[in-house]
């Protein structure tokens, strides 16, 4: 499995490519360098998964019922925009204009890691991103989300 550590900052040309930054390609395995589905993130950013990464949970959503109507509304909203991409021979990506619409990327981007996959911001909504939370609104967020239900019945 991939693991992504870091934040990198790029900027996105005329022509919507960005290049992918070395950080991030040398955590990557040789073989699954190229090949990305990029896909419309939960916030108003962007989720670019490498081909590895994609492919356990398209598979995943390949085996919901489809005949829950849960199911088939979160299948074409996840889906949404959703493409396979590929690193040019300059190592650039190719962001399509309506996606970069979606996350409102214009020139500077900020790609940071989302454990197995990459999340790419516009620069300025990401800093509002942690602007807009206090050190103690994160600690209450890292007690609430890490803490682990199972080590209060152990004490």
């Amino acid at each position: 499995m991939i693991g992504f550590i870091g934040e990198y900052e790029s900027t996105v040309d005329a022509k919507g490519r960005f290049l992918l930054p070395a950080g991030f390609k040398k955590q990557m395995p040789e073989s699954e360098k190229t090949l990305f589905v990029l896909n419309r993130g939960f916030e108003k950013c962007l989720t670019l998964y490498p081909i590895q990464s994609w492919n356990p949970l398209f598979e995943k959503i390949s085996l919901l019922n489809d005949f829950d109507p849960k199911v088939r509304e979160f299948r074409r909203y996840f889906l949404n925009g959703a493409i396979q991409i590929e690193l040019d021979s300059a190592g650039r990506l190719l962001l399509p204009k309506n996606l970069m619409e979606y996350a409102g990327l214009e020139k500077d981007i900020v790609l940071v890691s989302a454990v197995n996959k990459l999340e790419i911001w516009d620069k300025s909504k990401y800093q509002q991103f942690f602007d807009g939370m206090s050190s103690d609104d994160f600690s209450s967020l890292a007690n609430e989300v890490m803490n682990d239900k199972s080590d209060k019945l152990k004490s």
